[in-house]
């Protein structure tokens, strides 16, 4: 199907969005649209613009707007290449959908959830990097650059359960119109989300409760009309807490404690009453326990069916009794801010539908005693009679179709459990009802609130009416699945914001609007820490190569990674052959930085030498002066020792006190003090004059040797000393006088 063209009315002014939802199972594109929120302004009356911008679907009508492919991106962690035919599929059909003019402007997130999470960090590195290399060059759409957040920034990322939880709630509440209110106290919704391994809640805790916690998230929307709204959000995430791993807890749980007792048969035959009755079983703990040598022995749970029993022996894996570090708790030690349930409302999405909608019939208002008693009857029905249920909707659906009725070739309407039920389901209801009610009641603290009016004839969908009638409100907490024909998904949460972002400010100096995570001001305190990959991880790269190391060698034996230690060691041994190599340099730099201070002290012996005086020499060498002079002396030196040379003097005529001083003759060590005067162009000469030098040395030694000094008609040099002698030997030992004749 080619894309719209421009000429259609429904796309002026449109825009659109795209989100991937990378889940462990599948990818799931969807696409969003909504008006330029400008024309919007433009076009509809003040009051009407106290609302976010409006998103919809992004296509006007049909199913097209979503589409999905299998498995999950986390199975390419071993072969990265396979992602680009992976999620070619994906790009193609956004590309059908939305015009080629409007492409570039639109902006698309491929964000992964808890299949990434669980990989290596080096694992998610390596995806990540392919996913964004291939969005990017293989598309048109809008995708940030690189950035802290990961190659294509915060286009292409993993994200943590607690942002799952943070967009799940603006989700919930743009759906259920949660931030129309505009009074001081929140009437916003909270939002529940349950998976097989962990479960979310994101509520705004009460007015006086927000003053009293710290660790919340800010949540900042704009409306059309240019105004934000801000709300403080709190949410957490229990790990290992969602129906698929609690019951992997509750098998090796179940299995330790059969073994504890001594067993009565030899079959390893353990009741289980989370079973409907009659259902076997073969089951063994994931994670057996090291100190039963009989928890890896397959056990079969045979179904006995009791609802109450299930959430007896279900209630402790909620761990309720584990240590709270930061008071008030509600399980496993996970800090919650006290909930005001006569305030907040909760809307539970996922297993929460599933567990009350597809198998009871009772998605929408919860009523625990209605479905309690559903639950009962379920479990306790035989396992074979829920089977040949199963077997005849099956028989009677249309095309294979799971519980669809037909009647002369069309399709009028469902059987009891749907076309979303399947034997795994039918399975582990009982289970995941008993859960569901744990979680709800033991857990969260959902008060049981039991109507002596009866409930035996009452349906999901009239308890909401009559709670109003009695006078008790809204429910505290219902199960939805969409509102509408729009699912409530954490990815219509993403895009509301990302609608809301396009909004124009009142001020050009409003802060842009920005992810959750974006608006913590130190993310380091944040409870919510992004995920990004390392760039190095020894673990990893260890467990990699495992099999090929001995037992002794592992991080677990060693206490360290063996790995990272041979890396860092071969970081220092090629630091230390770079420093062995460049020794000389740096032998010679050092000196020079030791030596720098004794120039000045050799600048001062010439300065006395030459017969200024000493008090008229710069006291702090840190003075402009003195900086000055040490930077011409320096060049000075520099150019005397490199070779050049000042204009050749005129010959050098030498007298002493015992007669002209020859070639090849020397002065002797000991007599009278030596007079010896000369003519020699200094530095500080102007051209074609020479000074004049008139040296007695009072010791009889030979006059030390100066850089520059004057040669004979032969070359030889008239002193031989060093510059060392000049300032070691003492100061009224000589006595220079300066003169200038013309050459």
């Amino acid at each position: 199907m080619p894309p719209p063209t421009v000429v259609d009315p429904w796309l002026a002014s449109r825009r659109f969005g795209i989100v991937i939802d990378a889940g462990s199972s599948g990818s799931r594109l969807q696409i969003y649209s909504w008006r330029d929120p400008r024309t919007v302004r433009y076009e509809q009356a003040e009051r009407t613009l106290n609302s976010l911008p409006t998103v919809d679907k992004g296509v006007r009508e049909g199913e097209e707007w979503v589409t999905k492919v299998e498995p999950g991106l986390s199975s390419f962690a071993e072969n990265p290449e396979g992602v680009s035919s992976y999620l070619a599929p994906l790009l193609e059909h956004a590309r059908t959908q939305i015009p080629p003019s409007l492409q570039p402007e639109t902006p698309l997130f491929l964000l992964a959830t808890a299949g990434m999470r669980l990989l290596a960090p080096t694992q998610q590195a390596r995806v990540l990097k392919e996913t964004c290399d291939f969005l990017k060059f293989h598309s048109h759409f809008r995708i940030d650059g690189p950035s802290v957040a990961g190659p294509c920034g915060n286009s292409v990322r993993i994200i943590t359960g607690e942002e799952e939880g943070l967009f799940g709630w603006i989700a919930v509440n743009y759906l259920m119109d949660g931030f129309a209110s505009t009074s001081d106290q929140p009437t916003t919704y909270g939002f529940l989300d349950m998976g097989g391994a962990s479960t979310q809640i994101a509520f705004e805790p009460s007015k006086e409760k927000r003053e009293k916690t710290d660790n919340l998230i800010d949540i900042r929307l704009r409306l059309l009309n240019g105004k934000e709204i801000y709300h403080k959000v709190f949410v957490t995430t229990w790990l290992g807490y969602g129906t698929n791993q609690a019951r992997e807890r509750y098998v090796g749980k179940v299995i330790n404690d059969y073994e504890a007792i001594p067993p009565t048969n030899a079959g390893h035959v353990v009741n289980d009453p989370c079973l409907p009755k009659g259902l076997r079983l073969t089951e063994s703990p994931v994670q057996p326990s090291s100190a039963d040598k009989h928890s890896k022995v397959p056990h079969t749970f045979v179904g006995t069916g009791s609802f109450e029993h299930c959430l007896q022996r279900t209630s402790p894996l909620l761990n309720k009794d584990a240590p709270c570090p930061d008071s008030p708790c509600l399980f496993n030690g996970v800090h919650v801010p006290p909930i005001d349930f006569s305030a907040s409302h909760f809307i539970g999405v996922s297993e929460y539908w599933y567990s009350s909608d597809h198998i009871f019939g009772l998605g929408g208002a919860y009523d625990v005693v209605q479905y309690e008693r559903a639950a009962s009857e379920f479990c306790g029905r035989d396992w074979s009679s829920i089977v040949e249920e199963h077997e005849r909707s099956r028989q009677i659906g249309h095309l294979g179709g799971d519980g669809e009725v037909e009647q002369n070739g069309q399709v009028v309407g469902t059987g009891k459990w749907g076309d979303k039920v399947e034997i795994p389901r039918l399975q582990m209801q009982c289970f995941k009802a008993a859960w569901i009610v744990n979680v709800l009641h033991d857990g969260i603290g959902l008060p049981r609130i039991v109507d002596p009016g009866g409930n035996s004839t009452t349906n999901g969908d009239k308890v909401a009416e009559q709670a109003e009638n009695k006078g008790l409100g809204r429910p505290a907490f219902q199960s939805m699945e969409n509102v509408g024909d729009i699912a409530i998904s954490w990815t219509l949460g993403k895009m509301v914001l990302e609608a809301s972002k396009e909004v124009p400010p009142l001020t050009a100096s409003a802060r842009p609007l920005g992810d959750p995570l974006d608006d913590i001001p130190e993310s380091s305190h944040s409870p919510i820490q992004p995920i990004r990959p390392p760039f190095l991880d020894f673990d990893a790269i260890e467990d990699h190569i495992s099999h090929r190391l001995p037992s002794s060698l592992t991080r677990h034996s060693l206490g360290f990674s063996p790995i990272g230690f041979l890396f860092y060691m071969i970081v220092v041994s090629l630091l230390f052959a770079i420093i062995y190599r460049m020794r000389h340099r740096i032998r010679s730099s050092v000196r020079r930085c030791i030596r720098k201070k004794d120039r000045q002290y050799i600048a001062e012996g010439y300065f006395m030498e030459e017969g200024r005086p000493h008090n008229g020499f710069p006291q702090h060498p840190s003075s402009p002066t003195s900086r000055l002079f040490s930077k011409l002396f320096d060049s000075s030196v520099r150019l005397t020792s490199s070779g050049t040379r000042f204009p050749r003097p005129s010959p050098l005529s030498v007298h002493s006190g015992d007669g002209t001083l020859r070639s090849g003759q020397s002065s002797p060590r000991r007599g009278s003090p030596i007079h010896r005067s000369f003519s020699y162009p200094t530095p500080n000469s102007p051209i074609g004059v020479n000074s004049v030098l008139d040296l007695t040395l009072t010791n009889g030694s030979a006059t030390s040797y100066v850089p520059g000094s004057p040669r004979l008609h032969d070359g030889s040099i008239v002193s031989n000393g060093s510059v060392a002698s000049l300032t070691s030997r003492s100061r009224n030992a000589s006595r220079l006088d300066l003169s200038v004749t013309p050459r």
